[in-house]
Order: C-alpha cells, then sequence, then structure tokens
C-alpha cells in the first residue's frame, strides 16, 4: 500500500486506541467523527485485509461468532503519521439527502413532504447530539470538528426550512 486513502487513515487512527474487530470500528466511526466522514461497513471490510495484507494491521484475538480483531503494526503508526502530514486536498461532500432533493422532482408532493419532514426530524436529532458533543470536548481540535458538525446540521436545517411547502 502506497498511499492511504482517508478511510485506511480513519481506520488506523481509531485503532490507535486499541484492537478493534470490524463492527466495532464501524461503531467508534460513527460515534467519533460520524457527523463529518462517513465510513460504511462495507468500506470497513474491504480495508481491513488490504491493510494487513500491507502490515499495517496484525490479526489480533478471535473474538465470538467468528469476529476478528485488528491491532495497528509500527510500520501502520507511521503511515497513519506520514499520511497526518500530507496535505488534505479537496473536502468530498457526499450527501444522499441533497442528492434525493436535487431528483426531488420526480416524486410527487406528498413524496416530497415526507422526505423533507423526515430530513427535517433527523438532522434536527443530529444537532442536538452534535451540541451535546461540542459541549463535552475538551481538546481544541476535538472542539473545532464538533463545532463543525453543529455548524454542518445547522446549515442542512437552513436549507430545509428554505423549501418552499
Amino acid at each position: 500500500m502506497t498511499e492511504l486513502n482517508a478511510t485506511s487513515a480513519a481506520l488506523l487512527g481509531l485503532l490507535h486506541e486499541g484492537p478493534m474487530t470490524g463492527g466495532e470500528l464501524v461503531a467508534a466511526a460513527t460515534d467519533r467523527f460520524g457527523g463529518f466522514f462517513s465510513v460504511t461497513r462495507s468500506q470497513v471490510y474491504r480495508e481491513l485485509p488490504a491493510l494487513t495484507d500491507a502490515g499495517l494491521l496484525r490479526l489480533g484475538k478471535q473474538g465470538p461468532r467468528s469476529s476478528q480483531q485488528y491491532v495497528i503494526t509500527a510500520a501502520g503508526k507511521r503511515a497513519f503519521k506520514s499520511w497526518l502530514n500530507t496535505e488534505p486536498g479537496p473536502d468530498n461532500v457526499r450527501s444522499p439527502l441533497i442528492l434525493r432533493l436535487l431528483y426531488s422532482g420526480s416524486l410527487t408532493p406528498k413524496q416530497r413532504a415526507n422526505l423533507v419532514d423526515s430530513a427535517r426530524i433527523q438532522y434536527t436529532e443530529k444537532l442536538d447530539e452534535a451540541k451535546r458533543a461540542a459541549k463535552a470536548a475538551d481538546d481544541p481540535y476535538e472542539k473545532a470538528a464538533a463545532d463543525f458538525t453543529v455548524a454542518h446540521n445547522r446549515a442542512v436545517l437552513k436549507m430545509i426550512d428554505a423549501i418552499p411547502e
């Protein structure tokens, strides 16, 4: 593996906290940075064997129901630190909501209203969670990321509220 992608780097970063299974990594990613960087189950299970083959991870203990722990290696720690020290490049926004809104002209008015109402509820809940995370953050960098998540959710709600009834 010559260059880490952002998903691989996210997994290596989480594994600095200790060994985890794929399922634990998915849950930790959602909790830790799901508000601004999504990691899907399929991405995690695609990246883990590649990181292991590259020597950046090693297999840890086998758990119940054939779950497999992964442990970051010294090479993995070096690769992660190297990734941290590179230019981040452009952000890529992937919003299933905005994509749906873009094509919502194909829906009935009732379906569009349901889409908007559902999104409003979802993003209101996300905003409340983000506010709690921002309030609890001690580290200034963690707080900045949490504040971004608050601002992002507020922006989405503002966009939703701007849609005519």
